[in-house]
């Protein structure tokens, strides 16, 4: 029995929380706090029974669950787990609790509606993994986008309402393309088998039948608003915005895991359902992933706020992301999932950091620093640590998926160049230069402001948060099949599923029949 519904469990345990919170008194903000705290923490023991009770070995999806839900149309409360969304589920419960901690002394007002949204978003975000639902994941996917409208638009910087308005624009206007394709594709299944579906297992079976032009354009939806998510250049504009006037936690969540959306949005929906058009369209896709590898790594050379360095630094490292995604090789597919993680691991980490130094000294101008390292050694060593990670040093976690993706991206038939993965190395290169370059403006010199000289080291509730995430750099870096053993049968299944839907397509479509209008609703009978 629980076994049967352990994902419901994982969903919707934070809500629970979140009703619990409504009925606490305004003024009690302690008992506010161990609430979202106890509840992350029960969540993410949830995800971890779920990590150890996953087979490795079977590739399909796992815990299973379906309840009718709209009958007419065939739309229901269908969710399961594979390998890929293993991984980004135990991130996202992993990374709640850390976001609670970091939030404990920094959120003094509206304490109670903080939390109630950052439990409710965490319900989004775990059920956006699940989701085996089309309509169902369009729920979760627009759901998540709500409490972090108004995380950064009530407890950002001074520009939180620009940022967040921005944000919210750019994911509606992707999501609403997305929820067209997902009627579109829906249409198309009643006329290849009589009824309406959302389920995505079925689509996968359907989905490769359907036509060049009409593949074409689903794709296109689709991809457009997983990519504006992820996002890929040059549809990044509202991350630096989002990044810096987004409290500590909303930063940390933002990079950690809602980014992640996008990237597993292309691997769960537009690689499978389209194999055809990701064919057509892999090549302009892995062009832009390498031009924002490069770009996001040039822009945070010349900035002047570390949180903006650090934002641009993702456009960077999500680049090598879709870069693996796209190569259509085992290892850059294993690459992509594990680097995944790991990006939510180190940026989420150096927000972390970022907060607690604004903490103490209400800036994040790097002119404004120098030398605290001398006054601050824990934080500086931890801060190097994580720069470190984030470079991609051998023996920490982001060198495993940045090799896995430049080694898959270089064998790959698919892209049939290796120029592909030598421009990407190059990111690798800039970031060892942007990020150690602001260490040393940082953390090193002469502590020779005063207000520098008052600094007092990281306490041990901000160390609480940084050392669970250090054990995680180090034992991916170290031992990373932990992890990629998990995720190699789902991410082989996926890249079977694209080639095997890309062989059904051309055996299965004539000229006549991929010229034919694009808003026909005939079925293919071919």
């Amino acid at each position: 029995m629980f076994e049967n519904n352990l994902l419901t469990y994982l969903i919707f345990s934070p809500l629970v929380g979140a009703l619990i919170l409504l009925f606490i008194e305004k003024s009690k903000h302690n008992a506010m706090r161990w609430i979202a705290l106890l509840t992350t923490i029960f969540t993410f023991a949830l995800a971890i029974v779920l990590f150890l009770r996953f087979d490795a070995s079977e590739a399909g999806f796992q815990f299973f669950k379906e309840a009718a839900w709209i009958e007419a149309i065939d739309v229901a409360y269908r969710v399961g787990v594979d390998g890929i969304s293993l991984l980004l589920v135990l991130l996202t419960a992993f990374i709640m609790p850390i976001s609670v901690i970091a939030s404990w002394s920094s959120i003094k007002h509206r304490v109670k509606e903080y939390f109630v949204f950052l439990l409710l978003l965490e319900v989004g975000m775990i059920g956006v993994f699940l989701a085996l639902d089309m309509f169902l994941f369009y729920i979760f996917w627009e759901a998540m986008l709500i409490p972090m409208y108004f995380i950064i638009g009530v407890w950002g910087g001074k520009d939180r309402i620009y940022a967040a308005v921005k944000f919210f624009l750019f994911t509606m206007i992707g999501s609403l393309l997305m929820l067209v394709a997902i009627i579109w594709i829906g249409v198309y299944a009643s006329n290849t088998t009589g009824h309406f579906t959302t389920d995505l297992q079925i689509l996968y079976d359907i989905a490769p039948t359907i036509p060049l032009t009409l593949q074409s354009w689903m794709f296109l939806a689709f991809a457009l608003s997983f990519l504006i998510k992820v996002p890929l250049f040059p549809l990044h504009t509202w991350l630096p915005d989002a990044h810096v006037e987004a409290p500590t936690a909303g930063s940390v969540i933002l990079a950690g895991v809602l980014l992640k959306m996008g990237t597993y949005g292309l691997i769960r929906f537009c690689l499978p359902l389209f194999p055809a058009a990701t064919y057509e369209y892999m090549t302009i896709i892995c062009v832009l992933a390498v031009i924002g590898i490069i770009y996001g790594a040039l822009v945070a050379m010349v900035q002047t706020d570390v949180k903006k360095l650090i934002a641009y630094s993702s456009v960077s490292h999500l680049g090598f992301i879709v870069l693996g995604i796209f190569a259509l090789t085992e290892e850059a597919m294993q690459g992509s999932i594990i680097h995944m993680v790991n990006h939510g691991l180190s940026t989420g980490a150096l927000f972390l950091l970022v907060g607690m130094i604004y903490e103490r000294r209400h800036t994040r101008m790097i002119v404004d620093f120098g030398g605290i390292a001398k006054v601050m050694p824990v934080f500086a060593a931890f801060f190097l640590f994580i720069s470190l990670s984030s470079i991609g040093l051998p023996g920490l976690n982001g060198f495993v998926g940045e090799f896995l993706i430049l080694l898959g991206a270089f064998q790959s038939q698919a892209l049939a160049t290796y120029w592909y993965a030598i421009f990407a190395a190059t990111g690798v290169i800039l970031a060892a230069v942007y990020m150690l370059w602001m260490y040393q403006r940082v953390m090193l010199g002469d502590l020779d402001k005063p207000e520098n000289q008052k600094l007092i080291d990281i306490n041990g509730r901000e160390l609480a948060t940084l050392v669970p995430i250090a054990i995680f750099v180090i034992w991916i870096g170290i031992y990373p099949s932990t992890f990629l053993n998990k995720t190699e049968a789902s991410g082989r299944q996926v890249l079977e599923q694209v080639e095997r839907g890309r062989s059904i397509y051309r055996a299965a479509q004539t000229p006549e029949v991929i010229e034919q209008d694009i808003f026909s609703t005939q079925p293919n009978r071919k």
